[in-house]
C-alpha cells in the first residue's frame, strides 16, 4: 500500500487516467473527488463488500451460481452506463 500526505486541492494520478483529488478537510472527514474514464468502475468499498456478502448468501440458495461469476454479474449491474453517440 502506498501512503501519501496531501493538502486540500492536491491530487494524485493513477495510471495516467484516474485523478484522485482531496477537495476539503472537515475534522475527521475528508471530501475527495475522483476523475476517471467511463470504462473504469469506481465503487465505494462498503458497497462492494455488501454486494459480495449478498452474493454469498444467494449462492447458498439452490439453483443460484456461486463464486466469482455471481460477484462479476453483480458488479456488471453496478457499472456506469456507457454514453451513446449523438445522432
Amino acid at each position: 500500500m502506498l501512503i501519501l500526505t496531501r493538502k486540500a486541492e492536491q491530487g494524485i494520478v493513477i495510471d495516467g487516467k484516474v485523478v484522485v483529488r482531496l477537495l476539503a478537510i472537515d475534522g475527521e472527514r475528508v471530501k475527495i473527488g475522483i476523475e476517471a474514464p467511463r470504462s473504469v468502475s469506481v465503487l465505494r468499498e462498503e458497497l462492494l463488500v455488501e454486494v459480495a456478502g449478498e452474493n454469498q448468501a444467494a449462492a447458498r440458495l439452490p439453483g443460484i451460481a456461486a463464486g466469482r461469476e455471481g460477484l462479476a454479474q453483480a458488479l456488471r449491474g453496478l457499472e456506469r452506463p456507457q454514453s451513446r453517440p449523438a445522432d
